[in-house]
């Protein structure tokens, strides 16, 4: 048998799994791409002899969009592996 306190745990654990599982699958979902530039750059970089510099100018953005969320991600992760080899 279980005892009062292993059953908490377990539902704790229980209710973790679905929040990570949620969280994933809700940023799954609801990840839209944006190509979106600043007005400056949009009206720098409008016309058609412009393109290859505005898909340049758009893969800079998108490339200096990700580093932080890697940056924060990688945190998230020590911190988690932190508090999972106190316990």
């Amino acid at each position: 048998m279980f005892s009062t306190e292993n059953r908490i745990k377990t539902i704790e654990k229980r209710r973790s799994r679905v929040k990570v599982y949620f969280y994933i699958l809700c940023s799954l979902f609801f990840s839209f791409s944006s190509y979106a530039q600043c007005a400056m750059c949009r009206a720098a970089l409008s016309g058609e002899e412009n393109k290859a510099k505005a898909a340049a100018i758009n893969d800079g953005i998108v490339y200096l969009m990700v580093i932080p969320y890697i940056l924060v991600g990688a945190l998230g992760y020590y911190i988690y592996r932190m508090k999972k080899k106190k316990q």
